[in-house]
């Protein structure tokens, strides 16, 4: 027993040690995973495997580049005219506080909001000397990034290439007893990961169309960008959808405060945005395969965000839906054993 507490505090030490060089291998096993029922299809119908997982791993870049392609161009503009905003915005809000607090006239006002941003400024200047660390990090941050869409694929195809070998050989490792229940585990947890990566994959993507069309429809300045991060975001329960309808709704009030219909408007959008994603696209895309009550989804989300920053936050569901089917199949142990039948007495002190 100590020896395998040895062993995974060292796999935990090493995998912590080595983490920014894991990245594109994790990445590339992940797509691995998922394209690999499509390359099994298509090798049942008679393509080559080779064939069949560089051509699925070509179309899939070429769409997340065709996608980048399309989007960034309108996105940087949004964000363009954002920042040219910004005076006007500061500006309006001098008029609004001083409106609202009658106690207040704009001189005050003015004179609070700029020491709060001398005291800025202030920050700015005291942390000059971390810019060129900065600019070198961001330097390493671009080499990475073009590491990881160089060795990603790459490792990817290879993965795909042997998955099933691999898959072979890591069910002559398991121990004979107990086969039959690890595979039951290891098959539930497939499904498990499966059917919420693929489904919330097309949920995100649906409500990103939604939010993005419709909020620009309405005349929101900055409608595209608030609906591609409230689709791109709604893979976190609950949190995402809280964090861009805050964003899209405050920026209503601000653009549409003298025609308040067009802020119900964009109320209406996020409400009926909500039911549609929980009562339409979830069940059916998604189905019940995280099968897991919404509170410990949320903790779920806060604690691996918390431990591990975005990339936590991220596989949070995933991990909590695996974790979810052993702690489902240790309780359906238990409620079959001695002890919850009463045969077996526990040790009083």
């Amino acid at each position: 027993m100590l020896s395998w507490l040895v062993a995974v505090l060292a796999l935990g030490v090493m995998l912590w040690l080595l983490g920014p060089v894991l990245v594109p291998f994790a990445a590339g096993a992940a797509v691995a995973y998922l394209l690999d029922p499509l390359v099994c299809r298509l090798e049942r119908l008679g393509m080559p495997r080779a064939l069949a997982s560089a051509g699925l791993l070509t179309l899939m870049i070429a769409v997340l580049i065709a996608g980048l392609v399309l989007l960034l161009p309108l996105l940087a503009t949004e964000a363009t005219t954002l920042i040219r905003a910004l005076p006007g915005l500061y500006e309006n809000a001098q008029r609004a506080i001083a409106w609202r607090l009658t106690g207040l006239d704009r001189a005050e006002v003015s004179e609070a909001l700029e020491q709060v941003f001398a005291r800025l400024r202030e920050t700015l200047t005291e942390a000059s000397p971390t810019v060129f660390g900065g600019l070198v990090s961001g330097l390493n941050g671009i080499l990475r990034a073009l590491l990881f869409w160089v060795i990603m694929p790459v490792v990817a195809f290879y993965l795909l290439m042997d998955w099933q070998r691999l898959l072979r050989a890591l069910d002559d490792l398991l121990p004979r007893p107990n086969v039959h229940t690890i595979r039951t585990l290891a098959s539930d947890i497939d499904k498990a990961l499966a059917g919420y990566v693929r489904g919330v994959a097309v949920v995100c993507a649906i409500l990103a169309v939604y939010y993005g069309s419709l909020l620009t429809a309405v005349g929101l300045t900055y409608g595209l960008l608030v609906g591609v991060v409230a689709g791109a975001i709604s893979f976190i329960p609950y949190v995402g959808a809280f964090i861009s309808g805050a964003l899209a709704i405050g920026l209503a009030l601000y653009q549409f405060w003298e025609t308040p219909i067009f802020i119900f408007v964009v109320v209406g959008i996020f409400a009926f945005g909500q039911f549609l994603e929980s009562q339409v696209l979830v069940p059916r895309l998604v189905g019940s395969s995280i099968n897991l009550h919404p509170v410990w989804l949320i903790f779920a989300v806060m604690a691996f965000g918390y431990l591990f920053g975005l990339a936590g936050a991220i596989v949070a569901v995933p991990l909590a839906a695996a974790l979810g089917v052993v702690v489902r199949f240790g309780v359906a142990e238990y409620r079959v054993s001695r002890l919850y039948a009463g045969n077996v007495k526990l040790p009083v002190s």
